[in-house]
């Protein structure tokens, strides 16, 4: 063989071998071969990249293959809600507004109520009737006593005229009449002392009733305070309006009154609601069940959006639901957020991101629209690690996508950041320039001219 035609066959081995593909190599592990980009690069200082809008993303090693992407609405637990009703009918003058904050024990609104002085004659007759009873009781003990004495005292003298043998037969009649009223007596006794308890729960009920109403307890109702002439009087007595204080902290999402009305029991005056109590609703197929089963951790991820990170992601426990469509063959996936962002609103959509089966399949990947399509060819621009005032324009050896990050075989590296936002102007300005010249730049106002 010629040592001419021998050079161009290990040539030829050796272009082939560099380019077979390597299926020991893990994308995610080692370095990728970056190919030589197309053009010598643009320029991009930062004034230009700030008049573009120009934004960068790093490159992330990623399961794109065995991540399943969910959408959904964020919505309130069951238990973010409070509402407050009207306990007793009456006026009703609110002292919140709608979306206003409140913390616990802050007053919510008052109410002046007819009911509520009978409430508190339902306590005043059971203290009367518990002092009536205690009385009657210290009648009746005396009653009891003083028969007890004189049966003692009677039969005291006749043993004495028995003694004496003298005539005891009148004595011994009163000994017998004073004997058998005891029962009577001791009925009486225990009469009063049952009255006595019904006239303590009559009170008690009463009192409870009121504390109820006034969403106090009964100690704070039985306190004494200061009257109008300045005696002690029990703190029930100087309530006039009522006031209801919020139980838990929150946002007034709803007023059902108008302030000043007149309301019955149990009318809703408002409610608040916890901003932070929320799910994500997700409309999982049917057909994905086996792989969710099991399953408890996932990914909550906004949708894109200006001034939301790409990786603005929050962690979230996961939770098959029981309800299901058999008509339209979903599933219905709860997720709660184990953290909180200013992105995060009742009503908002978002997808839930589940990464199933084994932990393998990870990737470098760089989000699909930093990709763009310019002809037959997709393209991204990577910037140049030596000068990160210059980008490169790279054509995209694409793998799997699932929407929002598309792996890439070749091309970049671990460290490396893509162009963003910004994409779509930058291939428009390398595809004008004169790819003949040596180099080139481009202007504030985004147009490319050739170095001169």
């Amino acid at each position: 063989m010629k040592p001419q035609t021998l050079s161009t066959f290990l040539i030829a081995i050796a272009a082939i071998t560099s380019c077979a593909p390597n299926a020991s190599k893990d994308p995610a592990t080692e370095e990728q071969t970056a190919p030589e980009p197309e053009g010598p690069g643009i320029e991009l200082s930062a004034t230009i990249r700030r008049n573009l809008g120009v934004t960068f993303a790093e490159v992330e090693v990623r399961r794109v293959a065995n991540t399943t992407r969910i959408p959904g609405t964020f919505e309130f637990t069951p238990l973010a809600r409070r509402e407050y009703r009207l306990p007793l009918a009456g006026h009703v003058e609110l002292m919140v507004n709608e979306n206003e904050p409140v913390e616990a024990g802050q007053p919510l609104f008052r109410f002046r109520s007819p009911t509520w002085p009978q409430l508190l004659h339902e306590i005043i007759l059971g203290e009367q009737e518990m002092a009536h009873a205690e009385v009657q009781i210290q009648v009746d003990e005396a009653k009891l006593e003083e028969a007890r004495s004189n049966l003692s005292t009677a039969r005291s003298r006749i043993l004495a005229l028995a003694e004496l043998d003298l005539p005891q037969a009148e004595l011994a009649a009163d000994a017998a009449t004073i004997e058998a009223s005891l029962p009577r007596l001791e009925a009486q006794l225990k009469l009063a002392r049952i009255g006595l308890d019904n006239a303590r729960r009559t009170r008690q009920h009463a009192l409870h009733r009121a504390a109820t109403a006034a969403g106090l307890s009964e100690t704070e109702l039985l306190a004494p305070v200061n009257g109008p002439d300045g005696t002690p009087i029990p703190g029930y007595a100087a309530i006039d309006w009522i006031e209801v204080h919020a139980d838990r902290s929150g946002i007034v999402e709803s007023l059902d009154l108008t302030d000043g009305t007149f309301a019955q029991a149990p009318a809703r005056v408002l409610t608040t609601v916890d901003p932070e109590a929320l799910r994500l609703r997700a409309m999982a197929l049917q057909a994905d069940l086996p792989q969710l089963s099991g399953l408890t951790e996932a990914t909550i991820v906004p949708p894109r959006s200006p001034g939301i990170a790409l990786q603005a992601g929050l962690p979230a426990s996961l939770q098959l639901s029981l309800e299901a469509h058999p008509a339209e063959r979903t599933l219905v996936v709860l997720a709660k957020p184990l953290a909180h962002a200013t992105w995060v609103h009742n009503g908002v959509s978002a997808f839930l991101e589940v990464v199933t089966g084994e932990d393998s399949g990870k990737a470098l990947a760089i989000p699909t629209s930093a990709i763009v399509r310019d002809g037959l060819e997709h393209v991204f621009f990577r910037r140049d690690p030596s000068d990160p005032n210059r980008v490169l324009r790279m054509v995209a050896d694409m793998g799997v996508s699932d929407g929002r990050w598309t792996v890439l075989h070749s091309g970049v590296q671990r460290g490396d950041e893509v162009v963003l936002a910004g994409a779509y102007e930058l291939n428009l300005a390398a595809s004008g320039r004169d790819n003949s010249s040596a180099g080139g730049h481009v202007h504030a106002d985004g147009t490319t001219h050739a170095d001169h």
